[in-house]
């Protein structure tokens, strides 16, 4: 989907349940489509009557997928049409970090996550003191922070990205002459940027020494410790077993795997780079290495298309997110996003950057 155009608003609870049924019901059972199509007619009736934009990530559940949101895709896309939303209220069905950074760029906005419970292990991996103290011990060093971190990390760095645009914002750096990079916070991310990037990698928990023999005019992308607590359960395992069983289908895997896994299958990239790959390349199957419910997404999406369902890892957080917490979040106006002026404001300049350098 392009990210200027808004998926259409079912007008009744008829058009509501058969758009459901056209693009689930080879996904999930009728029951708990109807079931579902009730809440998703609700939700769309209240937005167009609080002028509120629902965006959903990739990972949302089908039901909710499906049904609700205005704009889909992954981090970045989403981060673009945030920027530019003329709506009063955001709903954001997406873990925190996401539903902070469309405050810091509108943050005269109302933004509301629909669950308590949507935090991410990444964001929780890294902290602001662990930025400060890096830049202590690599000084001069420029600071690339993930998008899948907390507003008061990104407020301590120099740019974000996204897992779509990470190699290109190192690339960035690079040509404009800064040798020292630290990758925060994804270790898998960060290991395999600057592979695709052609530049070394080293961990900011080897010593003083390693990092001191290292060639000085030469770049080095530095990176943490943390993982996505989903990606890093692929394994080269998991590659092989597809293999046997769907020789014939094409394996997509997330940057946030492993090296070892990004090295045994056919693409690498980030979501929106599967979603355009299944939508435009023909393969007899198609098999994810990332969060199943987007394989759901995609089998809903283009049913035209056979997807390996050999995948049983969801993330905990995106899967706290359903159709009724997201009723309610409108109802109530709750889980709102509250940020200091402060931190949105230096906030604002790295995410800034990393949207400029798409």
């Amino acid at each position: 989907m392009p990210d200027s155009a808004a998926l259409p608003i079912p007008a009744s609870m008829d058009e509501t349940l058969t758009l459901m049924r056209t693009r689930l019901s080879h996904v999930i059972p009728d029951f708990e489509i109807q079931a579902k199509a009730e809440i998703a007619h609700e939700i769309n009736v209240l937005k167009r009557e609080m002028n509120a934009v629902i965006l959903g990530h990739n990972y949302m559940e089908p039901a909710l997928y499906h049904s609700v949101p205005d704009y889909t895709g992954d981090s970045l896309q989403l981060s673009v049409v945030a920027s530019k939303t003329q709506a009063d209220i955001i709903v954001f069905c997406g873990v925190l970090f996401m539903g902070e950074s469309a405050k810091i760029l509108n943050p005269s906005k109302t933004v509301l996550v629909p669950s308590e419970k949507a935090g991410c292990s990444l964001a929780e991996g890294i902290t602001p003191e662990d930025v400060i103290a890096l830049r202590q011990r690599f000084p001069g060093a420029m600071v690339v922070s993930y998008v899948n971190t907390y507003a008061s990390v990104k407020a301590e760095s120099d740019y974000c990205c996204t897992s779509g645009n990470a190699d290109k914002v190192v690339k960035h750096l690079i040509a404009a002459g800064y040798k020292q990079i630290i990758f925060l916070p994804d270790e898998y991310l960060a290991r395999n940027t600057a592979s695709d990037v052609g530049v070394r990698y080293f961990a900011a928990s080897g010593s003083d020494e390693e990092f001191a023999a290292l060639p000085a005019d030469e770049p080095v992308v530095i990176g943490w410790k943390s993982r996505c607590e989903v990606h890093e359960l692929f394994t080269v395992d998991d590659v092989d077993n597809v293999r046997r069983q769907y020789p014939d289908a094409v394996i997509l895997a997330h940057p946030e795997c492993s090296p070892e896994v990004m090295a045994k299958v056919d693409v690498a990239g980030s979501t929106k780079l599967m979603v355009d790959y299944v939508r435009e390349v023909d393969a007899p199957r198609y098999a994810l290495f990332t969060e199943c419910s987007m394989g759901d997404n995609l089998a809903a999406e283009f049913p035209h298309r056979e997807m390996v369902r050999a995948c049983s890892l969801r993330c905990k957080h995106m899967n706290t997110i359903t159709l009724q917490d997201t009723l309610e979040a409108l109802r109530k106006l709750q889980y709102q996003v509250h940020l200091d002026e402060d931190v949105i404001t230096r906030a604002r300049t790295p995410i800034d950057r990393m949207i400029s350098i798409r």
